[in-house]
């Protein structure tokens, strides 16, 4: 698909990966809307870009309505959706007490990192299916998800977080191949280990030691990276009902 003048909307758009993400769009000509909860940081990125801010909770359904409602009536219908709202608390099975994983924090990473990913990408996907083919594959848009390689090898503490980003990852293929008829593509990207605000504040020298677990190149990735291969993903009409580990062959350890 070509970027150039399509609009393009971001979750996570405030910081880190979505960041990134929204300023590669919006070099490459589209208009980019920054959903986000975060109203000084999306702000920023809104200004920066010459797009649109519109605060959002992706797990409020009606909200999700609104803002791209919002984001229709500024810029047009959106062609392009890059998901990356996400949260990642840690915690066991069972903790130093031997007392039960917290059910209303496992429920609130579902909440956010799955539901939010499905109501924006489900809603988008409406929108997108009542626009004008375009192009040689009569394409009428695409929704680049985030998966994690915790979808794969979660690791101890991570059992919410996997398993959200497990469930990303497997909804790909079956919204690929419901929304093929329509002309919407649908792939995930799947980061390993990135240099983003939650990494960022970690001391140094443990995030020189996360970097140095990846076998090459042996650093943490840079979120201009993850934006670059979303990017491609958009511009390449093969990519399709896919899920892309960027992380450099790391495996993930138990911890």
């Amino acid at each position: 698909m070509n970027i150039d003048g399509a609009t393009a909307l971001v979750t996570g758009g405030a910081s880190g990966l979505g960041a990134a993400t929204a300023r590669a769009l919006a070099a490459a000509g589209a208009r980019v809307a920054i959903l986000d909860r975060d109203q000084g940081a999306g702000t920023a990125v809104a200004d920066e870009t010459g797009g649109l801010f519109a605060a959002l909770d992706v797990t409020d359904p009606a909200a999700v309505a609104r803002a791209l409602t919002a984001v229709t009536d500024a810029l047009g219908p959106p062609r392009i959706a890059v998901l990356c709202a996400g949260i990642a608390p840690g915690a066991r099975t069972l903790d130093r007490e031997g007392a039960a994983h917290p059910a209303p924090l496992f429920q609130q990473v579902i909440d956010v990192n799955l539901m939010g990913t499905f109501h924006v990408a489900t809603q988008a996907a409406a929108l997108m299916g009542g626009l004008q083919p375009i192009g040689r594959d009569a394409q009428r848009g695409v929704i680049v998800a985030t998966a994690s390689i915790a979808a794969y090898e979660g690791q101890i503490g991570q059992i919410a977080y996997a398993a959200s980003k497990g469930a990303v990852a497997a909804m790909v293929l079956p919204m690929a191949r419901d929304l093929a008829r329509r002309g919407i593509r649908v792939n995930a990207i799947a980061p390993g280990l990135f240099a983003t605000p939650m990494v960022a504040g970690l001391p140094e020298e443990t995030q020189a030691n996360l970097g140095a677990s990846v076998p090459y190149p042996a650093r943490l990735g840079d979120p201009a990276e993850f934006a670059a291969l979303a990017r491609h993903i958009v511009e390449n009409d093969m990519v399709n009902g896919s899920v892309l580990r960027l992380d450099g062959a790391l495996r993930m350890a138990p911890k």
